[in-house]
């Protein structure tokens, strides 16, 4: 992926909310991405599917639930963008991050291997 790409895929709000919040959480479903941000099941999926086509993100599935992480083939200039831009903005996810962690229910993990 060029430059150019990359940061276009970063240009929305969602995406990129979306992204800072699983880079944080290291992965998060669409229900828990729902609670954080306050948006839609359908706008959320839709950014995440362009979030895994630009490769930001990869996901997996554990029962009836998808997870999504950072991808880690990315290449170090945008591991290392994107964690620099998370750090920058952390106060700005605050709300985001106390609404997840008010959230009843959440899936649970499953670890293997």
């Amino acid at each position: 992926m060029t430059a150019t790409q990359f940061f276009k895929c970063l240009t929305d709000t969602t995406r990129l909310k979306c992204l800072l919040l699983i880079m944080q959480e290291e992965e998060l479903c669409v229900c828990e991405l729902i609670a954080a941000i306050g948006e839609s099941q359908p706008k959320i999926s839709r950014h995440l599917a362009q979030l895994r086509k630009c490769q930001l993100l990869t996901d997996r599935r554990q029962g009836q639930w998808v997870f999504y992480q950072l991808n880690a083939k990315l290449p170090q200039w945008q591991h290392d963008i994107l964690l620099q831009t998370l750090s920058a903005n952390r106060t700005e996810l605050n709300s985001s991050l106390h609404s997840l962690n008010a959230m009843t229910g959440r899936p649970e993990r499953i670890v293997c291997c």
